[in-house]
């Protein structure tokens, strides 16, 4: 995409197709994806979701199991992820 600015011309332009209803945008030519489609999704790789820092007390063979086995990412991330994937398995049964 050009980085350049717009012109007068294009910001009318958007600024008519911004105040244009919903129900006037006619989207007839883009076709729904299939449901099988949303197998395959993933977050954008620019997507960082809010980090808070925090301290933790983890029992010293726990932290060592994540150092020694984390990903490229490293071992916070790992963990990071590891509480995540509890945290949705863990909505999934309340739901």
């Amino acid at each position: 995409m050009s980085r350049n600015a717009l012109n007068a011309e294009q910001l009318d332009q958007l600024a008519r197709l911004a105040a244009l209803p919903d129900d006037q945008i006619d989207t007839a030519d883009i076709p729904e994806a299939p449901v099988g489609n949303w197998v395959h999704a993933r977050r954008g790789d620019l997507y960082r979701p809010l980090k808070q820092p925090v301290t933790i007390r983890l029992d010293a063979d726990v932290l060592t199991w994540f150092k020694d086995n984390a990903a490229s990412g490293g071992y916070q991330t790992e963990i990071n992820r590891v509480l995540r994937h509890h945290v949705a398995e863990a909505a999934k049964r309340r739901a």
